[in-house]
């Protein structure tokens, strides 16, 4: 038996006999002793640099569990690179090297490319969060269950929570005036992202985020696109870029992917299980909330402090990246599987995104009348 094993099999013991133990408590004791049964501690990794916003919102994650769990559950979190690399936590988690992830989907869209579905495909309307909601009522978690535990028979299950803002086309050392100005450009980004952009012309390169400032002062990259203000400024995409250009379809409706190894998930107690589940349904609310502050803070000091000229992306560029999805579809979906989940993701979108934009009032009218000459788009 090899040493990932001889852990495995020890933390399933370990899990097993502190549930039995709850169990012998909670007969003996009242109610209020039952949160000293014998603590849980479990390794957690993010695919993030423990300086990313990211790592923290995944420490915000940590902090409400454990509080949560009353002393019963305590979690081990530590950054990128630290037990595995930021592209292999999927892997850690199947393995048992890890209990638990905090990453994106996109990163481990070479297994199978419909995994970059849930969270870095084409965009049919619908919004982060209303692609979330697909995923808890319109099918889409059952679609991600099919495509990790079946298709590619990974030990682990999946979860998702912050639905993200749109992200940026990205950072530019001249601003892009039309598609045609892609060409042959050395990009950054991940997942289907990537396929969108060689489609269009670029030549892309598929990085973690703490490899992308090094990359661009080498000349091994041209621009390239993170996620967002905050994430982007504390790596410093200031220093090697100026002109940040903002609206983009390649990654417009992602949300962070929780993952945990299945047999550890499934040794829990039932209410351990319940916590950390809701507990990521719960961080969709907080992260975003943090985001919201973060993001248009930091947007602001990357205009006022740091000299960055930000741009709204020109709306021609935008219309070629739903033309060139429109061609990639054709050939992707021949794959049955990922055909299934682009037509679910349609059928959801035509009906939820009919009633919003009915339903909506038009913000950017009443932002405009409040705040004139603000935006110019």
């Amino acid at each position: 038996m090899s040493d990932a094993q001889s852990n495995k099999v020890s933390r399933r013991k370990l899990l097993k006999g502190s549930a039995i133990a709850a169990g012998v408590g909670a007969a003996s004791l009242a109610m209020p002793q039952v949160s000293r049964a014998q603590t849980i501690t479990l390794r957690m990794q993010s695919s993030w640099p423990s300086s990313d916003v990211f790592h923290e919102m995944a420490a915000d994650y940590v902090s409400r569990v454990e509080a949560m769990a009353g002393g019963r559950l305590t979690i081990d979190l530590t950054p990128a690179g630290a037990i595995v690399g930021a592209f292999q936590v999927q892997d850690g988690c199947s393995d048992g090297v890890i209990d638990i992830a905090h990453t994106v989907a996109a990163y481990w869209y070479g297994k199978h490319k419909a995994a970059s579905l849930f969270g870095t495909g084409p965009v049919f309307g619908g919004n982060p969060t209303q692609m979330l909601a697909w995923v808890h009522h319109g099918g889409g978690q059952a679609l991600y269950d099919e495509l990790v535990q079946d298709i590619l028979g990974l030990n682990v299950i999946g979860m998702f929570g912050m639905p993200m803002p749109p992200q940026p086309l990205g950072w530019f050392k001249e601003p892009v005036e039309s598609a045609d100005q892609l060409q042959g450009l050395k990009y950054r980004t991940v997942g289907l992202a990537a396929d969108l952009f060689q489609s269009m012309g670029a030549a892309v390169t598929q990085l973690p985020g703490g490899e992308i400032v090094p990359a661009m002062e080498r000349g091994v990259l041209d621009a390239f696109e993170f996620n967002n203000p905050t994430s982007d400024r504390r790596f410093g995409a200031q220093d090697v870029a100026k002109n940040y250009m903002m609206g983009s379809y390649h990654q417009a409706n992602e949300t962070f992917e929780f993952i945990f190894n299945k047999d550890m998930f499934e040794d829990l107690p039932d209410e351990l299980q319940a916590i950390l589940r809701y507990g990521v349904e719960a961080s969709a609310t907080a992260n975003y909330s943090k985001a919201m502050d973060l993001y248009s803070s930091d947007l602001q000091g990357l205009i006022d402090e740091d000299g960055v000229n930000v741009l709204r992306t020109p709306d021609s560029i935008m219309q070629a990246q739903l033309d060139a999805w429109d061609q990639l579809l054709e050939g992707l979906t021949q794959d049955e599987f990922f055909k299934k989940v682009v037509e679910s993701q349609r059928d959801w979108c035509e009906r939820v995104v009919f009633y919003d934009l009915m339903a909506g009032a038009d913000y950017k009218r009443a932002y405009q009348h409040y705040y004139p000459g603000k935006i110019d788009f």
